[in-house]
């Protein structure tokens, strides 16, 4: 009888995007894509397309706590990814049921504003979702993001090494800043700092001129926590999950769907 092997999963706790951009469509795709088996946990149903989003629906949170517990009373899951996840209530419910499964690794992209602007959170719940962040291996905020969690009005591309360690010890958690919404560059760096070591990286491409760009974030956090699920260091994770999405946006930059921010190309 020949050995079966196990598939590496990922769950991704996000919100659906019915224009298939972002949330856990491109949750999916990313993982799929990346090589792992991509399970998953709908947090909100968002009517929205490459414009922005034109109304939000909130799952009761008994149907997410039901959805968690059916998928990892089954399933193996190695890494958790979340994005969405909007209320406090959703928040206190995903790190309960999370707590009760003894899940260890968890990638958490702290989703507020879409693309196109919308607020993806209500302020209650930001306060709610800021005591979840110590319990998250690796935090992935861009800079409005990060400006909320910090505080902060504004963020200089020269203090991005700053407040990335800051963000880390904050929320003691280790920490990807992302830099893509700095204007002017022609270069996009981003700041990986390590909480346990306290190493900080940086991690520079080139700069894409384009509007395909929605998803971006889903999608990262999603290739990184596919791979650590199949094994890499969480340094080499997010090279790797990195390099994919700058690929994806190179890949997509002259595709057109929709009328407004389009994908990046996952495939």
């Amino acid at each position: 009888m020949k050995n079966k092997t196990p598939y590496k999963t990922v769950l991704a706790i996000a919100g659906s995007d019915s224009g298939g951009c972002a949330g856990i469509q491109a949750d999916i795709k990313s993982i799929s894509t990346n090589g792992a088996f991509a399970t998953s946990v709908i947090t909100a149903i968002t009517a929205q397309n490459t414009v922005g989003v034109s109304h939000i629906f909130p799952i009761p949170a008994e149907e997410v706590k039901n959805q968690i517990i059916a998928v990892l009373s089954d399933i193996d899951v190695n890494v958790v990814k979340i994005g969405m996840l909007y209320s406090s209530e959703i928040i206190e419910t995903v790190t309960k049921a999370l707590n009760n499964f003894n899940v260890h690794t968890i990638v958490l992209d702290p989703v507020m504003v879409a693309t196109s602007g919308d607020r993806l959170i209500d302020e209650k719940a930001l306060e709610t979702l800021k005591s979840m962040l110590p319990k998250t291996t690796l935090i992935t905020p861009n800079i409005p993001e990060a400006q909320i969690l910090l505080g902060v009005k504004e963020i200089k591309k020269e203090q991005m090494p700053k407040m990335a360690k800051q963000l880390g010890i904050t929320y003691k958690t280790s920490v990807l800043l992302k830099g893509g919404h700095i204007e002017n560059q022609n270069t996009v760096t981003d700041f990986l700092y390590l909480f346990d070591t306290d190493k900080l990286i940086s991690i520079p491409n080139t700069f894409i001129h384009t509007n395909n760009t929605r998803g971006t974030g889903c999608s990262l956090s999603s290739a990184i926590a596919t791979h650590i699920a199949l094994g890499c260091t969480l340094e080499n994770a997010v090279l790797k999950g990195v390099l994919y999405v700058h690929n994806a946006i190179k890949s997509g930059k002259d595709k057109v769907l929709g009328k407004g921010n389009g994908p990046i190309y996952h495939f």
